[in-house]
């Protein structure tokens, strides 16, 4: 199952309970976003967390320090990546830690923060000032990093009245301390209130965030459809080689890739230009992965005792997309023009769950219903109907960088008008539909889930649906894109 990863602890077993809620950060303050309908509504049914003192710990919230990072002198950049993956494996650890001492913190107020968010602000701050070191040394400003040293235990929003327990019966995990589980496999979520029967979901209810159709009735109305398979070689790893290049297990959980087959962390642009493809047209080595799904049936897959697997919380079966389609489309208003070789784009967060909706965007339906679309919730799927993941990506390019200290903003989502930003180029969009027709539709029996299916995460991220993400790097040769964006501007569908 792609490449192998070396063994580095035991697996998590985690028992945390997390509500309907999930988690924003905003103001400099700790706060719930209860954001059933849309993803959007960022500010809306919020309420202080903090003042249930007493409430047990359910996760760890750190400042996602990476995204901070604005400006870094190119020559930092490899070393701040690898210092940022540590700063991931350092929350990892005391989530784990925070998992694994529940009696203990039953019988000690003092204990989470004593024994848990004291040292790993320790290891934080030695970690920031390395970030810093390495900035500096390369000839950029210091930049006082260790402001952001400190992390948060996140309480659950009421004991006891999400799904506790019941989700942790059976082959679900979780029962194993005292009805404090959030359900799961894993113990790490799902739950119960992660999901939703589609046929509840309002018709037209949201849109992705940022995401307006690309095609309208001026600009470039063509597209571009480019067909890569849908993974038949089981290629996976848990690295992410734009995020953490040259730090194995960076992304702590594990990427289906289809196109370029060269991608690992230490792949350089030399090695992706030069990979094979999945992709039909061979003038395509781009490469596109996305976390895998599992299917939390009680069952363990190839990588359960390997990290991005079950050392990092991920388990279950790996089903792969039964259809991937990757389309690239116009800009409401005008021309298109070519991406540059090597162009990296994130769309989505890993850990929007504790770093609020801001890059949140993705979209969650089912096939027959995909005019109904969520972001916070896993889609129950009526039978005959299969689970959709639909991401659009960015589509301004700032005409200079192919990618940016926080891998964020050398791209920008188009405005409510179908314009860039000052200063950015439009580029052809990439939009991401997988189909899922080999999920089984889990079941919620007097509030014990059954059979969830989850998105690969971060541990502390409870499995949230919230956290889907996709990745692209642009290797489409030169004709080919030239061809590309030829289709976009003259109003043609090609392939």
């Amino acid at each position: 199952m792609g490449r192998n990863t070396r063994k580095r602890r035991t697996p998590l077993a985690t028992k945390v309970i997390a509500g309907a809620a999930a988690l924003a950060v905003g103001g400099g303050g700790l706060v719930w976003a209860n954001f059933h309908a849309s993803a959007h509504e960022e500010n809306g049914g919020r309420h202080n967390a903090t003042k249930s003192g007493q409430a047990r710990v359910a996760t760890i919230n750190c400042p996602d320090v990476g995204q901070k990072l604005t400006k870094v002198p190119r020559k930092a950049r490899w070393g701040v990546a690898r210092e940022l993956a540590r700063l991931d494996r350092q929350i990892t650890d005391a989530y784990t830690r925070l998992a694994e001492t529940r009696q203990a913190q039953a019988g000690d107020a003092s204990y989470v923060e004593n024994a848990i968010l004291g040292p790993l602000k320790a290891k934080r701050a030695a970690t920031l000032d390395r970030i810093d070191l390495n900035i500096e040394r390369a000839g950029g400003q210091k930049r006082g990093l260790g402001r952001f040293a400190r992390c948060q235990g996140v309480p659950a929003e009421q004991p006891g009245n999400g799904d506790g327990g019941q989700n942790g019966g059976g082959q679900n995990g979780g029962g194993q301390d005292g009805g404090q589980g959030n359900g799961g496999q894993a113990g790490n979520g799902p739950a119960a209130e992660d999901f939703i029967r589609i046929e509840d979901v309002q018709p037209g209810s949201r849109n992705l965030p940022n995401g307006l159709p690309a095609n309208g009735d001026t600009g470039s109305t063509g597209s571009f459809t480019t067909v890569c398979g849908t993974n038949e070689n089981e290629l996976r790893n848990s690295d992410n080689v734009i995020v953490a290049p040259g730090v194995s297990n960076g992304a702590q959980h594990q990427h289906d890739y289809v196109g370029n087959q060269a991608n690992t962390a230490f792949a350089s642009d030399e090695d992706l230009a030069d990979g094979e493809t999945t992709c039909q047209n061979q003038g395509d080595r781009s490469s596109y992965f996305w976390p895998v799904l599992r299917i939390q049936d009680g069952t363990q897959d190839i990588d359960q005792d390997q990290p991005g697997g079950g050392q990092d919380g991920n388990v279950g079966k790996i089903v792969a997309p039964t259809e991937v389609n990757l389309t690239f489309v116009g800009n409401r208003t005008g021309d298109v023009v070519a991406m540059p070789r090597a162009l990296r784009i994130i769309t989505g967060d890993a850990k929007a769950f504790t770093n609020g909706l801001g890059n949140a965007n993705t979209a969650w339906s089912c096939t027959g219903f995909e005019d109904r679309q969520v972001t916070d919730k896993y889609p129950i799927c009526p039978e005959g109907s299969g689970v959709v993941r639909t991401s659009s990506f960015q589509s301004c390019w700032d005409g200079q960088n192919t990618d940016s200290a926080n891998h964020r903003t050398h791209v920008a989502f188009v405005a409510a008008d179908g314009t860039c930003p000052d200063g950015f180029q439009a580029i052809p969009q990439l939009q991401v539909r997988l189909v899922y027709d080999n999920i089984p539709a889990p079941r919620i029996d007097d509030g014990q889930l059954v059979n969830p299916y989850a998105v690969d995460t971060f541990p502390e991220q409870l499995h949230k649906p919230v956290t889907d993400h996709n990745d692209f790097i642009n290797f489409f040769d030169e004709d080919l894109m030239n061809e590309m964006v030829e289709c976009i501007n003259s109003g043609r569908d090609c392939q």
